[in-house]
C-alpha cells in the first residue's frame, strides 16, 4: 500500500521527539567511559543488565500508567529522569554511584518506552491512517538515526576538544530538557480515551487495561511475535555499545593522525563510524515500509532479518579474532543496519494484533522482553569478554541465539 499520510504539524513535532531523544552524546562512548573508570566488562555487564533487570520489572505497570492516567505525563516523568541520571553520571567515578545512574535511567526508559509509539498509533487511529502504521513510524524513526548520526558528531567533538569522556552527559542534559518541553506541547488527545484521574475510575481503567493484555497474550501467535520482535532487539541492545573497543583497536592500529593522543584519535575515529552507522540507519528505517511491500506477510521479512543478524554476529566476532577489523567493523554495522530495517515492521506486526487501547501496555510488553534478553546478553557477553575477549564473547553469544531462533519464528497467521 502507498504512503498516504500527511505531514501536518503533530508529524513534525513526533519527528523533532526522535531526533531530540536521540542526541544521547554519551552513547559512542559508553564503554570506553566506564572502562576508563576502571570498570570491568562483568561489571559493565552488570550495570547494562541492572538496567535492563529495571526496565523489565517497571515496563508493565508504567504502560498500564500510561494508558490508565496519560501518557503525556508519563512522558515528563521520563525526561526527568534521565536528567537526574546524565548529572549523576557527570559527577561519579565509582561502581557504587553508577548503579544509582543507572536506576534512574531505567525510570527514564520504562516510563518512555512504549508510551510514545502508543501516542503515535493513537494519532494515526485519530486521523484514520491506521494502515499507514509501518510508513508513518518508519519515517518519524528516521529522524531518531539522524539525530544520532548528528549526536556522534558532537560527542566526537565534546570529547576531543576537552580530552574527557565524562562531559558529553553533562552536554546531553540539554536536548532533554528541549524534549520535555516538547511533551507539554502535545494536544491533550494523544493521552488516550482516559484522562480522568480520579480514584474509583483509576482502580477500573487498571482493571481493565490488565485483564485485556493478560487476555490478549494468552495467544501462541502473539507470542511469538513478540518473541521474535524481543530476542533480536534485546541482542542488539546488549551488544551495540561493544563496538567501541573494536573501533578504538581499530584507531590505535591505524598508520595516521599519529601525532594526535590516543583519545584524540579514538574519537575521530568513533565520531566518524557512528555518523556513517546512523546515516544508513536512518535510512534502513525510511525502506522498511517498501520492504515490507516486497512480501505477502510481514512474518517474513522478520524471520530473515533475525537470522541474518545473528550469523552476522557470529562473522564478525571471527573476523575480529583474526586481526581482519575493517570486516569485522561492517558485519557489525550490519547488526545495527538489521535492527532498524525490522523494528518498524515488528511493531507494525504486534500493534496489528492488539487493540489501540491497550498499546502502550502490550508495547511496553514487548519492550520488557527486549530487556529481559538484553539484561541476560549482557550478563553473558561481560563475563565471557574478560576471560577470552570481545571476539569470542559476540560470536558465542550469536551462536547461542541463532540455535534457539526456530522457537522465536512468526507463524503464518496473522491478525487483523
Amino acid at each position: 500500500m502507498a504512503q498516504t499520510f500527511r505531514k501536518d504539524l503533530q508529524f513534525y513535532k513526533f519527528c523533532l521527539y526522535g531526533f531530540l531523544k536521540n542526541l544521547r552524546f554519551f552513547e559512542p562512548f559508553l564503554i570506553l567511559f566506564f572502562a576508563e573508570k576502571g570498570i570491568s566488562y562483568l561489571q559493565i555487564g552488570t550495570l547494562y543488565a541492572i538496567r535492563e533487570v529495571l526496565k523489565n520489572l517497571l515496563e508493565i505497570p508504567t504502560g498500564v500508567v500510561a494508558d490508565a492516567l496519560g501518557r503525556r505525563r508519563t512522558m515528563i516523568y521520563s525526561f526527568v529522569s534521565y536528567i537526574a541520571s546524565f548529572v549523576i553520571f557527570f559527577f561519579s567515578s565509582q561502581y557504587g554511584l553508577f548503579v544509582i545512574a543507572m536506576v534512574f535511567f531505567s525510570f527514564g526508559e520504562a516510563f518512555r518506552t512504549g508510551t510514545h509509539k502508543a501516542m503515535i498509533f493513537e494519532y494515526l487511529a485519530i486521523k484514520g491512517w491506521k494502515d499507514q502504521k509501518v510508513y508513518y513510524y518508519g519515517n518519524t524513526r528516521a529522524w531518531s538515526q539522524i539525530g544520532s548520526a548528528l549526536s556522534s558528531l558532537i560527542a566526537a567533538s565534546i570529547v576531543f576538544l576537552s580530552d574527557s569522556y565524562k562531559s558529553v552527559f553533562l552536554y546531553a542534559t540539554i536536548p532533554y530538557v528541549m524534549d520535555l518541553l516538547l511533551m507539554i506541547s502535545y494536544p491533550k488527545e494523544l493521552d488516550g480515551d482516559i484522562r480522568n484521574i480520579e480514584g474509583d475510575k483509576i482502580k477500573r481503567n487498571f482493571v481493565k487495561v490488565t485483564r485485556e493484555f493478560i487476555h490478549s497474550f494468552k495467544d501462541i501467535e502473539i507470542l511469538r511475535a513478540v518473541a521474535n520482535i524481543s530476542v533480536y532487539s534485546g541482542f542488539y541492545k546488549a551488544i551495540k555499545d561493544y563496538i567501541q573497543p573494536v573501533l578504538k583497536t581499530f584507531a590505535l592500529a591505524l598508520p595516521i593522525l599519529l601525532s594526535l593522543e590516543g583519545k584524540q584519535r579514538t574519537s575521530i575515529v568513533i565520531g566518524a563510524v557512528y555518523f556513517v552507522i546512523y546515516i544508513l540507519t536512518s535510512f534502513a528505517s525510511r525502506i522498511s515500509g517498501k520492504t515490507a511491500e516486497r512480501f505477502k506477510s510481514l512474518r517474513t521479512p522478520l524471520n530473515i532479518t533475525m537470522i541474518a543478524g545473528f550469523s552476522m554476529g557470529i562473522l564478525s566476532g571471527i573476523f575480529y579474532n583474526t586481526g581482519l577489523l575493517a570486516v569485522s567493523i561492517a558485519l557489525y554495522v550490519g547488526i545495527y543496519l538489521i535492527e532498524n530495517l525490522r523494528k518498524p515492521m515488528g511493531i507494525s506486526y504486534i500493534t496489528d494484533m492488539m487493540h489501540r487501547d491497550i498499546l502502550a501496555t502490550a508495547l511496553s510488553a514487548q519492550s520488557q522482553a527486549s530487556s529481559l534478553v538484553a539484561a541476560v546478553v549482557a550478563l553473558l557477553i561481560g563475563f565471557l569478554a574478560d576471560l577470552y575477549g570481545i571476539g569470542w564473547s559476540l560470536a558465542v553469544v550469536s551462536i547461542l541465539l541463532i540455535s534457539a531462533s526456530p522457537f522465536c519464528m512468526a507463524w503464518e497467521r496473522q491478525r487483523r
